[in-house]
């Protein structure tokens, strides 16, 4: 199984990816509740240069709810980070990637988290899909 669902978008406007992502990322039931910009933390607190990256904090709260209700330390592995990153080989090219929520139920092993993890799946595909779509 891999750690993400994931796409990746030619563009140099990583900003237009980024506004985009959290629209899709709505209209898909996601809202984004953290954005930790990676590139300029590490920049402040380590005086480290790298490409632009940040994390967006995705949550549904039907679903972060099923999931809670089913097992409460899942919260452990809330919110679904989206991150989106400039490729550190070629500038012009966006990544946008997801963690796969079945995941969820492979390090928790709590097969009650299935269905909700199936349905997280299927909405973050659809989000990257169109973002797929859209941007290329």
């Amino acid at each position: 199984m891999s750690i993400a669902i994931s796409t990746s978008i030619h563009t140099a406007d990583f900003d237009k990816v980024v506004s985009r992502t959290r629209e899709v990322l709505k209209d898909n039931g996601f809202g984004v509740l953290t954005e930790i910009d990676v590139q300029a933390t590490l920049k402040d607190k380590l005086g480290e240069s790298m490409e632009r990256y940040l994390i967006l904090g995705a949550c549904n709260p039907t679903l972060a709810h099923r999931a809670l209700s089913a097992n409460k330390q899942v919260g452990l592995l809330l919110p679904c980070n989206v991150v989106v990153r400039e490729d550190v080989e070629n500038p012009a090219t966006v990544h946008i990637e997801a963690m796969n929520p079945q995941m969820m139920v492979d390090v928790v092993h709590d097969a009650a988290l299935s269905p909700v993890a199936e349905q997280a799946t299927r909405q973050l595909h659809a989000a990257i899909s169109t973002l797929t779509e859209e941007l290329r």
